[in-house]
């Protein structure tokens, strides 16, 4: 009798453990609404980034050469093939101003179109560039700004027929590279142990320290151009401005809730509503600039890591993951009671 009691308790252990484990990652309130909704892709590509031409009219691009293009505000998508050659790349960056486009990649490549992606032409790269282009950024009538993973960045202002470097030298090996609205950049070391900063009139890149004992896992800028932080571990921690000496002011480092899973990115829908996407479905959302947060658990069981956040306006945005993951965002967020 007590061997089959024993026996019995035995297996509950694991069972309660793992309730447990599940209460304390979600220890956050539950958002009272449907924010975000799958949308159905015809590629199991990894989707890395996104861009409009207008509202209605967008694309977006990823791994194994991806090129897809909706008409309806993203609802919908259909892939569109480019002839390359037989090489497989992974289109890193997209950018439209109007009708003019650009997309990077590795191997690499940089393609522009003028008459909104009804044809792509590839624009020859020097072989002495540093490093591979990383991330393009359409600036306006022929004019493009763009980053390599090590930090070098160039402008041209008439179709890439000549380029202008911002930078004496690339920054080096990096984890990602993210840009502000007003051409501020920012770039984590290869291992996260330390960042790099750039802004406008600038010619070369600063150095920065870590904060604390946690490497860096990405880093962005809020609407007024302060950087964030999201460290290994799940920890935040946001900017207020510079000091005398040129560093940043930073806020105490935190964890939403106890769970600890790796947060991946950060982005804001306005100046309150911040959203934050993770590992397993996890997407987390302040609507008080990050003072307090809350889980939306509608989309806890999409079977993919969450990316990337990107919203194209307050009205339009997406949310990346693997294998062909997209959602959209249908509907501001409401408070839980």
């Amino acid at each position: 009798m007590i061997k089959a009691i024993l026996k019995i308790s035995r297996q509950w252990i694991p069972i309660v453990a793992a309730l447990f484990f599940l209460t304390a990652c979600n220890s956050l309130p539950a958002l009272n609404s449907l924010s975000w909704e799958p949308v159905a892709l015809p590629t199991d590509s990894t989707v890395l980034d996104i861009s409009f031409a207008s509202p209605e009219h967008g694309w977006l691009v990823g791994t194994n050469s991806a090129l897809l293009e909706t008409f309806d505000g993203g609802k919908t998508w259909e892939q569109r093939p480019l002839a390359l050659g037989d090489l497989d790349y992974r289109f890193s960056s997209i950018s439209f101003s109007d009708d003019e486009g650009w997309i990077v990649g590795e191997p690499s490549i940089l393609l522009h179109t003028t008459d909104g992606g009804k044809s792509w032409s590839r624009v020859s790269l020097s072989t002495q560039l540093p490093g591979t282009p990383y991330q393009v950024t359409a600036l306006g009538p022929k004019s493009v700004e763009m980053i390599t993973d090590l930090g070098a960045i160039y402008q041209t202002q008439d179709d890439a027929q000549h380029w202008t470097a911002l930078v004496e030298e690339a920054t080096g090996a990096t984890r990602n590279i993210n840009r502000s609205e007003d051409g501020k950049y920012v770039a984590i070391s290869s291992r996260g142990s330390f960042y790099t900063t750039f802004e406008p009139g600038q010619t070369a890149w600063q150095g920065h320290d870590r904060n604390g004992a946690r490497r860096i896992q990405t880093m962005g800028f809020d609407p007024n151009g302060n950087p964030w932080i999201l460290n290994k571990g799940g920890q935040i921690q946001f900017s207020t401005g510079k000091l005398e000496d040129g560093e940043y002011a930073w806020d105490e480092a935190f964890t939403p809730g106890t769970n600890k899973i790796g947060l991946l990115d950060l982005a804001y829908r306005t100046p309150e509503e911040v959203w934050i996407s993770g590992g397993s479905g996890t997407l987390l959302c302040s609507l008080d600039g990050g003072q307090t947060w809350q889980q939306d658990t509608t989309v806890e069981d999409v079977p993919s890591n969450f990316y990337k956040i990107i919203f194209v306006s307050p009205d339009q945005g997406f949310i990346t993951g693997q294998s062909g993951t997209l959602l959209r965002f249908i509907a501001p967020p409401k408070a839980s009671a």
